[in-house]
């Protein structure tokens, strides 16, 4: 892929043309990244396998015994970030809920009251999680409690 950039006083904000002769998956993943829609984050599959996800695929990152574990609709991963790194990638639209959850907004299935004033939050692909005390008043400003 050719890259141009052009820097002139008169641009008063950046934009981006694109010129291809057909709409590629790579076109879109760079259109998505230019209108800053989503930052791709890179996961482990396995020992091998290095996938790249979409915010709107991942549903929950959690630590687990150590590892940045990243689940999606049906899959889980293994990332090297740290969940404060990836909660400045994802983005507004994920929340953190406890030391060691980020929970993505959209794919909250219910919410249940839970022991010592927390509350247990269930997603859409069957994980579940405490908001820990801490971070309950944020998580109860934005249901609107």
């Amino acid at each position: 892929m050719k890259v141009n950039i052009d820097v002139s006083a008169e641009y008063k904000e950046p934009y981006a043309v694109i010129h291809t002769d057909k709409v590629t998956d790579e076109i879109r993943r760079i259109v998505d990244l230019f209108s800053g829609n989503e930052t791709p984050v890179t996961a482990l599959q396995n020992e091998e396998e290095i996938v790249v996800l979409q915010p709107k695929e991942i549903y929950m990152v959690r630590i687990e015994g150590g590892d940045t574990v990243i689940y999606g609709e049906r899959q889980k991963y293994r990332s090297r970030k740290r969940l404060y790194e990836l909660a400045d990638v994802l983005g507004k639209q994920f929340m953190q809920i406890s030391k060691t959850t980020l929970i993505n907004l959209s794919y909250i299935d219910s919410i249940e009251p839970g022991f010592s004033g927390t509350m247990l939050m269930k997603m859409k692909n069957g994980n579940k999680d405490y908001v820990s005390r801490k971070y309950l008043p944020e998580f109860k400003k934005y249901l609107g409690l």
